[in-house]
């Protein structure tokens, strides 16, 4: 985890104004990738902080606006937000329980950026979300159908 003299230095070298909100929000994301805006505002007020809701959607647009955090937006979710920005990573989503994960590039740097027909566009990120179910989700559906064999058989 970053401390609070990082996420100023990076403020200032975004050209940003350091204040209490943006550093609350840095702090909040950085303890909780794939965190959505009410995740973020709820981690806030958990602290000592006390910043308004308004307030945490303006700061996340802007840090995501100079690219310190990153926004993903997969299918059916709300928009969510990570420290981990600048290398092109992807995400696996489980469709049962709705956590995410970080999934590296497939192979060497950024090969999906290389499309198969770019149709005269400048490539520069792809949004790779792969959907599954997590290990957590399966294991408790192998021990609900293990469970109800066991109960038919007796």
């Amino acid at each position: 985890m970053a401390t609070d003299q990082e996420f100023e230095k990076m403020l200032r070298a975004a050209s940003l104004r350091v204040t209490r909100a943006r550093i609350a929000v840095l702090n909040a994301v950085d303890a909780r990738p794939h965190a959505d805006a009410n995740d973020v505002f709820d981690a806030i007020h958990q602290g000592t902080d006390s910043i308004s809701k308004q307030a945490v959607y303006d700061v996340l647009t802007t840090l995501v606006d100079v690219g310190l955090l990153r926004c993903i937006k997969p299918s059916g979710s709300t928009a969510r937000y990570e420290r981990r920005v600048g290398d092109n990573h992807h995400h696996a989503v489980c469709r049962d329980c709705g956590k995410i994960t970080d999934v590296d590039c497939a192979i060497g740097q950024g090969p999906c950026l290389h499309a198969s027909d770019s149709h005269g566009y400048s490539i520069d990120e792809a949004d790779v979300i792969y959907w599954g179910i997590c290990p957590d989700c399966t294991a408790t559906k192998l021990l609900t159908q293990s469970s109800s064999n066991t109960t038919r058989s007796e």
